[in-house]
């Protein structure tokens, strides 16, 4: 069953993270990182009025399952969501993680259909953004259909990425191009590209990385070692970045899964 974001979840009542889901498109301080800069305030307003959004997905919930019928795109306004697939032997497979200014749900575009499925790390704030009201608008707005297929090419080039991620690097290389991945989209949102939180588990990464969970947690103690990260349960602070983007891109060590 497909659960827009409009009908689920309570509000957090954790007092951690707020969560404002009577913000609007032009107030929203991610409308950088997911609209076209080229739009002008009458454009910003048009998306704005076929957007809808509800109360947050609480941590488990579902935004959208795999098989479902595809009919919005959505964007993450706060929390994070995994995306993940469901082997032929009943295993889930992690395909993804997407922040706040990020876009998912385009996996059902081609056979109007979700390919995988959507469930919220934590409590997640999103937008939900029909698409054919978006196809619609594209048509009428040129920098927004531009910007549409800017995103497509970019899940796209990330696939591309993961596959040979996934085909040629150690553990070592996999897990430090993830927490760059993470570091370099913090940066984006004008946040610490430095220090911030896990949303996903060990269990999550090893998954999406092909890594077991041991092997993770001896990954992430090696770097502790070697002072390119500091490590405590979820909290990451990576205390040299050229080492992290060294070991990144130059195959070290013999630690395969």
């Amino acid at each position: 069953m497909n659960i827009p974001a409009k009908s689920v979840g309570d509000g957090d009542t954790s007092g951690k993270r707020t969560h404002d889901y009577r913000v609007s498109c032009g107030s929203c301080r991610l409308n950088t990182l997911c609209l076209p800069i080229a739009l002008d305030s009458t454009e910003v307003e048009r998306l704005d009025n076929i957007i809808q959004r509800g109360r947050p997905l609480q941590k488990g919930e579902h935004l959208y399952q795999e098989g479902v019928s595809f009919s919005a795109v959505y964007a993450v306004r706060s929390g994070a969501i995994k995306a993940y697939r469901v082997t032929d032997d009943g295993r889930e497979q992690v395909t993804g993680f997407y922040f706040p200014g990020e876009i998912l749900g385009m996996d059902g575009i081609s056979k109007n259909a979700h390919a995988c499925s959507a469930r919220a790390l934590e409590t997640s704030a999103v937008c939900e953004i029909p698409f054919s009201a978006l196809q619609e608008l594209s048509v009428q707005m040129p920098d927004l259909q531009r910007h549409f297929f800017q995103l497509m090419s970019r899940e796209i080039t990330e696939d591309q990425q993961l596959i040979t991620l996934l085909s040629k690097n150690t553990a070592e290389e996999r897990i430090a191009a993830l927490m760059l991945s993470i570091s370099s989209r913090n940066a984006r949102r004008k946040l610490s590209a430095t220090q911030f939180r896990l949303p996903m588990s060990r269990i999550d990464i090893g998954n999406y990385l092909g890594l077991t969970v041991e092997t993770v947690s001896r990954v992430f103690s090696r770097l502790q070692k070697l002072d390119i990260l500091e490590v405590s349960n979820k909290e990451i602070k990576i205390l040299d970045l050229d080492g992290l983007n060294e070991i990144a891109n130059v195959h070290v060590g013999d630690d395969e899964d």
